[in-house]
């Protein structure tokens, strides 16, 4: 038995010796005795747990509720509110541009090339006998008055208005300076005792001036200030004196800057005065 194992095996080898190279190589080619390619590892991402949804508590109990919120638009009334304020603060605001430039312009057509001066020097007295001149009222703003003690009714309506006017400046700005002055259109009559008596119904700050018949026409015509005296007035003989009607506003330098007439009311002409006064001080 042993003999016919060896004669096989021998017979083996000799047919495998009797196959071509080719096929020999083909075998061993084979994928049956390549290696296995084994597929990459990649590394693991941990999975975040997931977070349990949870509905989100509303002010709203029920849908109508949630959809009434939208029916007035984009548009709620704090929205309105502030537009509101925004479009009246602009309204205000260009008002208050308007009215400061317009006063500026009357400011400055006052002091323009080819238009009559409005002011300039004098020397007078005062109702206290002492003397008085334009350079006093310099570094001020003065509120000038022309008429006369004896004046039956306009005189001291506007006398009146004056007063009024000066308080209500004075309550909105203290301490401001302004210099009220009253010049008479009758010197002949009205002296400084006169004149002294008869401001001191009206205001203790009101400054009068007098002067002589000369001296007074003088300073008329540097304000365009018009005044007639009847003539041939007998000694002791009551007459009245035709005058202009007008406050006239001098800013601090002596320039004139407006007229206030009789068709201000006191609130009015405190006004013009105050807004007046707080141009200069935020332009100088």
């Amino acid at each position: 038995m042993s003999h016919s194992m060896f004669a096989s095996s021998r017979a083996l080898q000799g047919a495998l010796r009797k196959l071509p190279a080719q096929q020999c190589q083909r075998c061993i080619s084979s994928s049956a005795f390549q290696p296995k390619q084994l597929r990459p590892v990649l590394p693991r991402v941990p999975v975040q747990s997931r977070q349990p949804i949870t509905q989100k508590r509303t002010k709203y109990k029920t849908i109508e509720q949630a959809k009434s919120r939208y029916s007035t638009g984009p548009f709620s009334w704090k929205a309105a509110i502030l537009f509101v304020a925004t479009c009246g603060g602009l309204v205000w605001y260009f008002e208050f541009e308007k009215e400061r430039m317009q006063r500026k312009r009357v400011a400055e057509t006052t002091k323009g090339v080819g238009r009559p001066k409005v002011g300039g020097p004098f020397e007078l007295i005062d109702q206290n006998g002492e003397k008085f001149t334009d350079e006093m009222m310099r570094g001020k703003h003065s509120l000038v008055y022309f008429g006369f003690t004896r004046c039956p009714d306009i005189c001291p309506e506007e006398l009146d208005k004056m007063a009024r006017m000066l308080e209500i400046v004075d309550a909105k700005i203290p301490n401001n300076g302004l210099l009220p002055i009253f010049v008479t259109c009758d010197p002949a009559r009205d002296d400084p005792a006169a004149l002294k008596d008869y401001l001191a119904e009206f205001s203790p700050n009101l400054i009068g001036l007098t002067g002589t018949y000369d001296e007074i026409k003088e300073m008329c015509k540097k304000y365009r200030v018009y005044f007639s005296t009847p003539r041939d007035v007998k000694p002791g003989q009551d007459y009245l004196v035709d005058h202009s009607i007008y406050f006239y506003l001098m800013d601090p330098d002596g320039d004139f800057v407006e007229a206030l007439g009789r068709q201000h009311s006191p609130e009015e002409g405190a006004k013009l005065l105050t807004d007046h006064l707080n141009d200069w001080k935020r332009s100088h």
